[in-house]
């Protein structure tokens, strides 16, 4: 891995590797602008394959569709980095990996190009979803270089998880 992760970030995913193993959990992430960072952050820690079931990095739109079920007509409309498309990411996500019990999913504008007025570098959406609820979004307007605005996307996306335990 060309970058690594700050020690607060690592200290959350142990933080949350632990209290998925207490519930009694399993995790599956879904990823775009990270690149895979969340699941390797929560990989990082041994022991972790009783609370992580693995990860999608669905980098491109046909990677989306073909991996998680994200419909071509929602990419369209919508476009990638969306609340739908976060949305339909954590459910594709759970509907792809039967023995996880929540799915994390982000996509978003890491930079330094890509962004817009409407949709800026450092926008990053993110989907929830736990077995049997109601999928949940957050958006979040990043600060800093591609390197910063990944970090602090993976540490919100631990503590998505962690609430959701």
């Amino acid at each position: 891995m060309s970058e690594s992760l700050p020690a607060e970030v690592l200290d959350e995913a142990a933080n949350v590797v632990a209290a998925l193993k207490a519930a009694g959990l399993m995790v599956v992430t879904a990823e775009s602008c990270t690149g895979g960072l969340v699941a390797a952050a929560l990989t990082a820690h041994s022991g972790s394959s009783a609370a992580v079931t693995g990860g999608f990095v669905t980098y491109s739109n046909i990677m989306k569709q073909s991996s998680l079920g994200v419909p071509a007509t929602m990419l369209a409309e919508y476009g990638a980095v969306s609340e739908q498309v976060a949305a339909a990411m954590a459910v594709g996500a759970l509907i792809h990996a039967s023995e996880a019990d929540i799915a994390v999913s982000l996509t978003g504008i890491a930079g330094p190009d890509g962004g817009s007025e409407t949709k800026p570098v450092g926008l990053v959406w993110f989907g929830l979803q736990r077995r049997g609820k109601a999928p949940h979004t957050e958006k979040l307007i990043l600060n800093g270089d591609r390197t910063e605005v990944r970090a602090q996307a993976v540490m919100h996306a631990l503590r998505l998880v962690q609430n959701a335990i």
